[in-house]
């Protein structure tokens, strides 16, 4: 997977805001994705749902689907992407990056960082990478509060920082 270019896509199923520091760096620049109030004009929309900004955060409360995601138009293969997330207690969500068809966001043909404090089998829940690396022992929860996610994709290295700690680092 790593030697393509992949879009990043957001996904939503309960509520979840993402704030106004959300931004790539790839190639020692960096690609602001949402400023404030201004960023979705950078994601196409798949499925149903009320996204908007609000509150300098791009966020969406109802969803007439299942899921819902935010699709960057650009792609990026290499990329370190900084994020502020707000989501429920028992939300179900996460980043899906180097997917490998944007249309069809699974966790079998995308990496998805985790943001899913209730999973039922806590091994892939959230700080960790869904049938790749495991969440560190015990899961950290993000639920009801604002937490920090600075992901990176350099090759085949993937890491994960949630709330200033390294949760996944492979190769």
């Amino acid at each position: 997977m790593h030697n393509r270019l992949f879009n990043l896509a957001l996904l939503l199923v309960l509520a979840v805001n993402l704030s106004a520091c959300a931004s790539i760096n790839h190639d020692s620049k960096s690609t602001v994705l949402i400023d404030g109030n201004r960023g979705l004009e950078a994601f196409n929309q798949i499925g149903e749902a009320n996204w908007h900004a609000d509150a300098n955060a791009i966020q969406a409360d109802i969803s007439k689907t299942t899921y819902a995601y935010l699709i960057s138009k650009k792609q990026y293969k290499n990329f370190r992407l900084k994020l502020e997330f707000w989501a429920s207690d028992d939300a179900n969500s996460g980043v899906f990056f180097r997917c490998q068809d944007p249309q069809n966001i699974t966790a079998e043909n995308c990496y998805e960082a985790n943001i899913f404090d209730q999973r039922a089998d806590p091994s892939y829940g959230t700080g960790g990478i869904v049938l790749v690396a495991k969440s560190p022992s015990p899961m950290p929860k993000a639920g009801g509060r604002w937490n920090t996610y600075d992901i990176t994709a350099n090759d085949s290295r993937l890491t994960l920082v949630l709330n200033g700690v390294t949760t996944v680092d492979i190769e």
